[in-house]
């Protein structure tokens, strides 16, 4: 069983539906609509995706400036189980986005004003959220990333991994597919 205290979350791919929001924006801004979201499969867009480079790159730059019109949206069922989550204890998210202010912004809104606090940090790298996980004694971390899992892994942190069509590769970690799946590891609906 985990605690609140032991766990911490990435935020893209695990709590928001970011990929979702990339084919939303390439649809209406460049008329994309040969791409779908099972065609994710590598972390990197640019490595599965037949979609100019520059153009990626662009719709990843207003998702992380927070620059769009359109609606970032929850991961089925995150919500809940995260709300539930911060009744029991503090919650924490580790990004690596590069920019804390409008990710931050989309999670106050998202889970607003639970009894516990939430933390949302930024590392701007991905290998920086393992010594911000280890500062704040996380055992586990929840990871849509392989890569970070297995550098994670490396500094006994156990990841947990959430899973996304671009991470359908072998690996030893336990793995969750829905966020119901992650309320059992917690025995949340337990007193």
């Amino acid at each position: 069983m985990i605690s609140p205290g032991q766990i911490a979350f990435d935020i893209d791919g695990v709590f928001a539906n970011t990929m979702a929001l990339f084919l939303e924006l390439a649809r209406r801004d460049f008329g994309i609509n040969h791409v779908r979201y099972e065609d994710m499969t590598h972390y990197f867009l640019e490595e599965c995706l037949d979609i100019e480079p520059e153009i990626i790159k662009g719709v990843i730059k207003k998702i992380l400036e927070g620059d769009f019109e359109g609606e970032l949206r929850p991961i089925e069922d995150s919500v809940e189980v995260l709300s539930e989550i911060a009744q029991k204890g503090p919650l924490l998210f580790v990004t690596a986005r590069p920019i804390l202010s409008p990710i931050k912004a989309w999670v106050d809104k998202m889970l607003p004003q639970p009894p516990f606090p939430i933390e949302v940090i930024a590392t701007g790298t991905f290998e920086a959220k393992a010594d911000v996980l280890k500062a704040r004694g996380i055992d586990y971390f929840v990871e849509d990333y392989l890569d970070i899992c297995f550098m994670l892994d490396e500094q006994n942190i156990s990841p947990i991994v959430f899973h996304q069509p671009w991470n359908r590769f072998p690996h030893p970690f336990h793995e969750v597919a829905s966020w119901g799946e992650i309320r059992d590891l917690m025995r949340l609906h337990a007193s």
